[in-house]
């Protein structure tokens, strides 16, 4: 149930114009949101700290929709609400400059939230951009950071579904209010971070997503933080934002080299060069963590415990380093030995099917398509993900073989 102060709170957000700092007047000036929203036009006007303007809005409470209808959608969401005035709001997110006032969360936020690290980069990254999201997030996850990104497409998607394949938290923060999932394709993804962190957003629960929302959501993905990894970003890239809302908010700031021929490396790398923290394994990040975190966290995981994703134990390091090496003084890759491999039970069935295709010693991708009978971009996209899941490994030549 929501308190009246609460309630009057979300009125006051939901009104185009009144930010954070008009609130804290308002409260300073009528004891509470709730005796601000009830004051006359008079006892406004007597309010010297408010402009004419701001007087006026006030008067007139412009919104959207009504206050009824956005407490339905906050129910039938099943969304909680904090504000900036509740014991519940997240302690890193109030040491900004300009937190939200209304925080609408569909999942949980928890404690160990605190200790997290947000995850960006391109919407259209490539291969290697997601492996590395993939991998970089399954490993933090492991050793009990939580994940946070904004549920775009391309890297934000391989961060969440990285900490969800390692059984970690992850939070999704959204640029829309909550009854949207933006991009829908990512539905599914949403409904499984509720049930293993949250999704988040300051904007009410009907506003659509907006290009400009997305720049302005960025603040709270570096602020909820210790830091922020920037993997694959152009020199245009919204990441490239978060990153610099970071380095203001005192943040750690963290970029993954590139391939230096790819445009998607020339954000990334201007961060480096910036003097942002450039990071090649899961333990370069950790290593710049203050000591208190690293003690609340598992700062080793043993080899045993990670399937398919390589750590330090490895004779593999965790990120694949751009190849600048001259094609012809690359040495042949060596073929495993003809190892029986059995399907890990939690497959679905297009990557049971595409992973039983596979012969020993490897298989090229002409040859799974036959075998299968399934289209070449959907055997192409079935073993992206098991490559991600560590599963299937791909060798020069678009062969493929199953990981021992």
């Amino acid at each position: 149930m929501l308190s009246n102060e609460t309630v009057s709170l979300i009125h006051l957000n939901m009104i185009q114009g009144v930010g954070l700092k008009t609130v804290q007047v308002l409260r300073d000036v009528f004891g509470s949101a709730e005796r601000a929203l009830q004051a006359t036009s008079e006892e406004l006007g007597k309010a010297e700290r408010l402009s004419p303007t701001m007087r006026d809005l006030l008067s007139r409470k412009p919104v959207q929709y009504p206050i009824e209808r956005e407490l339905e959608l906050i129910h039938e969401y099943g969304c909680q609400v904090v504000t900036l005035y509740d014991d519940a709001y997240p302690s890193r997110l109030k040491e900004i400059d300009t937190p939200p006032v209304v925080l609408y969360i569909r999942g949980e936020l928890a404690p160990e939230d605190t200790l997290s690290i947000s995850l960006v980069g391109s919407r259209d990254a490539k291969d290697y951009g997601r492996k590395v999201g993939y991998r970089l997030s399954y490993q933090l996850a492991q050793r009990g950071l939580t994940i946070v990104s904004g549920l775009a497409k391309g890297i934000d998607t391989s961060a969440h579904r990285g900490a969800l394949e390692a059984g970690g938290r992850t939070i999704a923060v959204m640029g829309s209010g909550l009854s949207f999932i933006y991009p829908a394709t990512n539905s599914p993804l949403a409904e499984k971070i509720t049930a293993s962190g949250a999704l988040i957003s300051e904007f009410p629960m009907g506003v659509k997503p907006k290009p400009r929302n997305f720049p302005r959501r960025n603040r709270i993905i570096s602020g909820l933080t210790l830091g922020t990894v920037v993997v694959e970003a152009s020199n245009r890239s919204g990441a490239l934002i978060t990153a610099r809302l970071a380095g203001e908010q005192g943040r750690e700031v963290f970029a993954v080299p590139g391939e230096i021929f790819s445009e998607l490396s020339t954000g990334t790398h201007k961060l480096i060069n910036n003097g942002a923290k450039l990071i090649n394994t899961v333990d370069d990040l950790l290593n710049e963590l203050p000591p208190y975190v690293l003690n609340q966290i598992q700062s080793d995981v043993p080899a045993s415990q990670v399937r398919g994703v390589e750590t330090e134990a490895s004779q593999e390091p965790p990120i694949e380093k751009p190849n600048t090496k001259p094609e012809a003084v690359q040495s042949p890759p060596e073929v495993p030995q003809p190892v029986e491999s059995t399907p890990p039970p939690d497959l679905t069935p297009d990557e049971k099917t595409v992973f039983d295709a596979i012969e020993v010693p490897a298989s090229h991708i002409d040859t799974i398509v036959r075998t299968t009978q399934l289209p070449i971009g959907q055997v192409s996209s079935v073993l992206l993900m098991l490559e991600l899941k560590g599963i299937v490994q791909q060798l020069p030549g678009k062969q493929f073989t199953k990981a021992n």
